[in-house]
């Protein structure tokens, strides 16, 4: 592996984080909240009898936006100190950096974009 290739791959794992951050947040807060609302109660209370941590995400959902945000946050530092690092000057080196670079920002916007709507729904929509 090139050294210059190092901080974008690991970019690429550290955006992945967050995005598994993320989405531990749509899986406390969005999807009870949407299966209650399109009629699945039955479904919900059989998911939760299945899997009884969506119980703990749910009563500990700060916890989980918290490390969520955390994540987040530092990945974002990371993409933000690597945008300038230069790519190799081998064309195929650098098509494979420009594409590592894009990959790791549009994962962090999902991750971000997740955690947004996470957020709507376990602590603006109950407010309503």
């Amino acid at each position: 592996m090139n050294e210059l290739q190092a901080p974008l791959k690991r970019n690429v794992g550290l955006s992945l984080l967050a995005l598994g951050a993320a989405s531990g947040t749509l899986i406390c807060c969005v999807l009870p909240a949407v299966m209650v609302a399109l009629g699945a109660g039955a479904a919900l209370a059989g998911l939760v009898t299945a899997v009884p941590q969506l119980v703990w995400l749910s009563a500990h959902k700060a916890l989980v936006f918290g490390v969520a945000g955390a994540a987040l946050a530092f990945s974002g530092w990371m993409l933000w100190q690597a945008r300038t690092l230069p790519c190799p000057a081998d064309p195929a080196l650098a098509r494979t950096c420009r594409r590592l670079r894009g990959f790791s920002l549009w994962t962090w916007a999902a991750a971000v974009a997740a955690t947004t709507v996470g957020a709507l729904f376990a602590f603006v929509l109950p407010a309503f």
